[in-house]
């Protein structure tokens, strides 16, 4: 993790190498299939809100959180933009019907926070709706975690010049231009208001009952396992014993040649 005294920039250790990378993230996701046995058995339930700039990682980021544990546990919640019956709704309708049930871990990648970023930056939303949601937005959350949920919030802040580099990569590289969106490039232009909208949602809504962690991303390995160590050191979990299983051995009754019986159906063909 970053010192305290280079927190404020980003700048820290050279990029992670892949083996170290690879060696920690096997780690950390065996304390996830653990918190996520303790998640089941206590019924707790754990809300994470991850945010940041555009192409800070956050799909990585949520990938390496979530590609060993079950998604019935660990469920992720990426809304479209509202329909026309939800834009009539109470703002955070939509949001908290998606709210975990015990013994479940939402992670929403992008949450009720678009209205203090692209929907203010964009001018998705009116100045008056936007401040009544920074104002709103801290009692909202307090009663959710009021009402027995843990709340998780961390922002993903990638710098400048990494931004750029990451924007021109999808825009060359063809498995990757899906990422690049008509929205993504009308707010490349905008580094500045999205900094004051994040500055400005930092100072209403970075609570002492709900606070923001800032994980700096340049580094995307070193970033998702940061995260990931964060969020297992906010909640208390415990190793849950389980009984060892033993297969039981193969029943020969009624045993028949099963290869032979899909021999002539049709196959794939095996290019590969």
């Amino acid at each position: 993790m970053a010192k305290k005294n280079d927190a404020g920039t980003g700048n820290g250790p050279d990029k992670l190498k892949r083996k170290v990378y690879e060696k920690e993230l096997r780690e950390l996701q065996v304390e996830l299939c653990r918190l996520q046995e303790w998640i089941k058995v206590s019924g707790e339930r754990v809300i994470i809100v991850l945010e940041g700039r555009d192409a800070a990682g956050k799909g990585g980021t949520i990938k390496a959180l979530t590609e060993r544990v079950s998604p019935r546990v660990f469920r992720v919640v990426a809304l479209p933009a509202p329909s026309d019956r939800e834009k009539s709704q109470m703002y955070a309708q939509r949001y908290a019907e998606k709210f975990p049930a015990g013994g479940e871990i939402v992670i929403f990648d992008r949450s009720w926070y678009n209205r203090a970023g692209v929907e203010y930056v964009m001018g998705f939303c009116t100045p008056e709706q936007h401040q009544r949601f920074l104002e709103i937005c801290p009692i909202f959350e307090k009663f959710v975690i009021d009402g027995g949920m843990r709340l998780i919030k961390i922002w993903l802040e990638v710098g400048q010049e990494e931004q750029d580099r990451r924007f021109r990569a999808r825009i060359e590289d063809p498995v990757r231009q899906w990422k690049l969106s008509p929205m993504d490039v009308e707010s490349y232009s905008r580094w500045y208001d999205y900094s004051r909208a994040r500055d400005l949602m930092f100072q209403y809504t970075d609570s002492e009952h709900s606070p923001w962690h800032i994980v700096h991303s340049d580094d995307k390995k070193r970033a998702r396992l940061n995260v990931i160590a964060h969020i297992l050191s906010q909640i208390p979990y415990k190793k849950v014993d389980r009984a060892r299983v033993k297969l039981p051995s193969r029943s020969d009754k009624r045993a028949y040649d099963d290869r032979a019986s899909i021999a002539d159906r049709r196959y794939v063909s095996q290019k590969y």
